[in-house]
């Protein structure tokens, strides 16, 4: 079987793998206060252009989204999210066991809007007991998003002035932050996308990375007693040099960037092959996500070859599937995916 159903099918990235090895043996200070987390934390600010930024590495996803929305909400407030948004389907309520609600909007193409997040402040600062209800405090989005679809750099400009006005802190989700800068489509810069948002991650699960994410904190606010929250959440790794030096190896010479490209261009091979096939997409997404509709009966034909993934049935006849692909996919298995979609 070949597998498109996600982008973390496999181990790392060689250059990390061999990095490791031979540091196997090198003994390390524990908990991220190595030299090799240092070192990549300066990489990662030089890159963000962010001198002020405070740079932390956590082993996933799903524990930097909780421990970064526990440590800046109030036992009192919220985030708000799209409804397609990561923390709201994909982590088992994992914000709502910190205590903390999500407040879901109506995403279009994955994405929210900053009038959506006035709406919501007006909402709630209209009520006659606004202290009966969560307090919105922060904004939560994915960068790229759910359905690989991309934040242009004026809506995200939007959301930061919306959450400025409102007194909210913007949080980005960078999971798969190496395939949106590196889409075609893009216009937000890691530097730009720094002065946005208070707070974001550089995902390095799905791109690259053995794995491990890092966060890095814009506002102030944000910055103090962070660390007793990430081991707190069971965020901090004991052998925290093995996330540094990771990040390190993936910033080095923007391998980070290179191999985001080639899975992007990957994708968009993809995505042509199924639109040349005659078969619709969800949303034309420019990352490595894509989303094609098909019959059933063509996703079970495929589904004996390939894996991928499911995302829910638009009608009894048809699936929405979705092929992702990543730093390790490669020229053979999409030129043989090409060939078996024109032949379907």
């Amino acid at each position: 079987m070949i597998c498109f159903n996600c982008d973390y099918n496999e181990g790392a990235h060689p250059a990390i793998m061999a990095r490791l090895l031979q540091t196997n043996l090198e003994q390390n200070i524990g908990y991220g206060q190595d030299d090799y987390c240092r070192q990549a934390a300066d990489l990662i600010r030089a890159k963000a252009q962010a001198p002020q930024a405070a740079v932390h590495f956590l082993v996933g996803g799903t524990q930097t989204n909780l421990t970064v929305i526990a440590s800046a909400l109030k036992p009192y407030q919220c985030v708000i999210s799209a409804d397609s948004g990561h923390i709201n389907v994909h982590e088992t309520g994992a914000i709502e066991a910190t205590g903390h609600r999500v407040l879901t909007v109506p995403a279009t193409e994955g994405k929210i809007s900053a009038a959506q997040v006035q709406k919501v402040c007006d909402a709630h600062w209209a009520e006659d007991n606004p202290e009966f209800d969560a307090q919105p405090k922060m904004v939560y989005i994915s960068f790229p998003t759910e359905y690989g679809t991309l934040y242009t750099k004026q809506e995200l400009q939007d959301l930061r002035d919306v959450c400025r006005k409102n007194n909210l802190f913007l949080f980005a989700d960078g999971a798969r932050l190496g395939y949106a800068l590196t889409s075609k489509k893009n216009t937000v810069t890691l530097a730009e996308l720094a002065a946005c948002c208070d707070v974001f991650y550089i995902g390095g699960t799905k791109v690259g990375a053995l794995f491990g994410e890092a966060v890095v904190i814009m506002n102030d606010a944000l910055k103090q007693d962070f660390r007793y929250y990430i081991k707190q959440r069971g965020a901090m790794l004991a052998k925290g040099w093995l996330l540094g030096l990771q990040f390190l190896t993936l910033f080095e010479n923007d391998l980070y960037l290179t191999i985001a490209k080639q899975a992007n261009e990957f994708a968009a091979r993809i995505k042509k092959a199924f639109q040349k096939a005659g078969f619709p997409l969800l949303y034309s997404s420019p990352t490595n996500q894509q989303f094609p509709i098909l019959p059933n009966e063509v996703a079970q034909k495929l589904a004996k070859k390939y894996v991928f993934a499911r995302f829910g049935q638009p009608d009894k006849e048809h699936t929405v599937t979705r092929f992702c692909t990543s730093w390790a996919t490669t020229e053979e298995h999409v030129a043989e995916l090409e060939k078996d979609i024109a032949s379907l």
